[in-house]
């Protein structure tokens, strides 16, 4: 069973599905590539690994004992009641973080021609995951490779375009002969996600990549249908009308 919209599901973008998404959807991306790229090619599914600490989780018990005072004689002084208990607390521990992403490799040389990156929401947080993958992009710019950047999340903040376009979604293509220039498809919610092109080596015929087509089928083999509870709310919340028009669909 296809997804039930005709552009991104917002359902997929909750914390509990999302991670599953974007490693089968990599994968889709990756076969899809391969039935399409010569032999000079090869698509190879990499990743990338970082700790990551919000620090957002230290909790701090009520500790059982206080402060009094007591009178000896007529003299007024504090004294202190012996600690015997420990505070309960809980202290952030960085956890292991692996993001998924593609590069299309010359086959005889193996260098890197295009990087195909599907946006995590811990890139679009302040923290270690935005710092590590932005890193990243800046090398990449300044580089020979072609970058493509699909952000199909619409919490968290997007990333530095030199232009200000309010969207749900965003797809930027780098060509690295291009640059600074770029394209960028912004699309939103109640659209479809738009076919775009895959730059390879200067000169030569690229391939197109159909996300949408792709997204149905993940949604179907993952049969997300199964899992996902249509009538609560998503994660972040829709707008009204955008959850107006949700309702107007699936209900």
């Amino acid at each position: 069973m296809p997804s039930p919209l005709p552009g991104m599901n917002p359902y997929l973008e909750n914390p509990e599905f999302w991670s599953e998404f974007h490693s089968r959807l990599i994968v889709a991306i990756a076969d899809a590539l391969d039935d399409c790229l010569s032999r000079d090619y090869r698509v190879a599914v990499e990743k990338r690994v970082y700790l990551s600490d919000d620090g957002n989780n230290i909790l701090v018990g009520i500790p059982d004992v206080s402060v009094t005072t007591s009178l000896q004689s007529t003299t007024q002084t504090a004294t202190l009641e012996p600690i015997t208990q420990p505070l309960n607390i809980e202290i952030p521990i960085a956890e292991e973080v692996q993001e998924r992403f593609l590069e299309i490799r010359e086959g005889a040389t193996g260098n890197v021609i295009t990087i195909i990156e599907l946006i995590s929401p811990k890139n679009k947080r302040n923290g270690e995951g935005r710092s590590t993958y932005l890193q990243k992009r800046q090398k990449i710019l300044i580089s020979a490779t072609h970058l493509i950047e699909i952000d199909l999340l619409r919490g968290g903040e997007p990333f530095p375009m030199g232009a200000v376009i309010p969207s749900d979604y965003r797809i930027m293509i780098s060509r690295s002969y291009q640059r600074p220039k770029a394209q960028l498809y912004a699309f939103n919610l109640q659209q479809i996600i738009p076919i775009i092109p895959v730059p390879l080596r200067f000169g030569e015929n690229e391939p197109v990549l159909d996300l949408q087509s792709l997204l149905h089928k993940v949604y179907d083999r993952a049969r997300f249908e199964l899992g996902i509870d249509y009538k609560q709310a998503c994660t972040p919340k829709l707008s009204k009308e955008n959850e107006a028009w949700l309702r107007s669909i699936i209900l």
